[in-house]
């Protein structure tokens, strides 16, 4: 260590005030956080890229600072979808600062990896006060039945209203109007389970009409309509 000629000519005074760090909540426990090795913990951050114009939401299941599962879901950008593959390979097994130093390729994967750093680092974790955490696999949990992301795509115009492309449950078929031509409901179809049903072997035609369902009063409406054609 070197040191100028001012430092090194100062009389030395003694730090009184050392109180170490806070404790953070971290599965169940107050932890004295002093190296990574310290951190353990599952949570949730949204990330997005320079322009804007694409978003990643990463979850990351963390024990003692090593990275044991993460579930990287992107929306907006077709670059950002092959960022993530390679990241799913990138930052697993590898610990929390590895991780957040490791070039992720895309702006957004990057930004969240920052983010859910910082979260967890200051104990802002989803399993803060669960005992021992939560499983590895506990980030399947966020995708349901058929293990696929809940995307939601709406589109809307002044002059022709809204139309329903994609909700939480699946992509739309139809939506379901009123006689004043207001959305009262819809068909769907659960993608996860058809392309569950398709691999059982079973018709796709078959498959498909096993995985509609419908939502709301579909079956009152007045008038039915094609969302991405009508």
């Amino acid at each position: 260590m070197k040191y100028s000629k001012e430092v090194e000519n100062m009389c030395t005074v003694k730090c009184g005030a050392q109180h170490g760090c806070a404790p953070i909540p971290e599965e169940g426990k107050w932890v004295y956080a002093k190296e990574i090795k310290d951190i353990s913990g599952l949570t949730h951050g949204v990330g997005w890229c320079a322009p804007q114009q694409g978003a990643c939401k990463l979850t990351l299941n963390i024990k003692n600072g090593i990275i044991e599962e993460a579930l990287i879901e992107t929306l907006g950008c077709s670059g950002m979808t092959h960022s993530a593959a390679m990241a799913s390979e990138a930052i697993v097994g590898r610990t929390l600062l590895e991780a957040v130093n490791t070039d992720l390729v895309c702006d957004a994967i990057n930004t969240a990896m920052r983010e859910l750093f910082l979260q967890i680092v200051y104990g802002r974790s989803q399993s803060a006060f669960s005992e021992d955490g939560l499983v590895i696999g506990a980030g399947l949990e966020d995708l349901g039945k058929g293990t696929c992301s809940q995307v939601g795509t709406v589109y809307s115009t002044k002059l022709k209203g809204p139309r329903y492309l994609n909700l939480a449950e699946g992509y739309i078929l139809r939506q379901a109007l009123d006689e004043n031509g207001e959305i009262i409901g819809y068909e769907y179809v659960n993608m996860g389970v058809f392309m569950d049903n398709v691999k059982k072997g079973v018709d796709p035609v078959e498959a498909l009409e096993k995985a509609k369902k419908t939502y709301g009063r579909f079956a009152d409406a007045a008038k039915y309509i094609d969302p991405r054609k009508e």
